[in-house]
């Protein structure tokens, strides 16, 4: 259940910074910057630690080769799936949406890639232990 949660959150910050919908930060921001200015960085500022916190854990857990490895598999994924006719790619609101999946699969991975690990070891890890 950790990592689905750890995805889930994943996805919603993707998603909620930018999707092919009129329901985003970005869209929403272009918008409103003008009359809503400070609560348009405040929304901005938020997303930002969000971002901060997953790619940090992401690259200190799997770092940038894990990072492109996971890309690669969910690439290679989505290439099995197109090749058997099983997905089409003609639509540009679902080539965004498996974009925004996929990045939220390697943030999830990189943020519970520590739990697994632990799990599958018997070890855990030790970052930044002050004496």
């Amino acid at each position: 259940m950790g990592f689905v949660l750890r995805w889930a959150m994943a996805f919603g910050l993707l998603s909620a910074t930018f999707n092919p919908t009129e329901w985003n930060y970005v869209t929403w921001a272009r918008t409103r910057f003008g009359d809503q200015m400070p609560l348009t960085v405040l929304l901005g500022l938020l997303l930002l630690v969000g971002y901060i916190i997953y790619l940090r854990a992401t690259l200190r857990s799997i770092g940038e080769f894990g990072m492109g490895l996971v890309m690669a598999i969910a690439a290679a994924l989505l290439w099995v799936h197109y090749d058997y006719g099983i997905l089409r790619l003609d639509n540009p609101s679902v080539n965004v949406w498996l974009g925004i999946l996929a990045l939220s699969l390697v943030l999830g991975i990189g943020l519970s890639w520590s739990h697994v690990r632990r799990k599958l070891s018997g070890q855990a890890d030790m970052d930044d232990v002050d004496e």
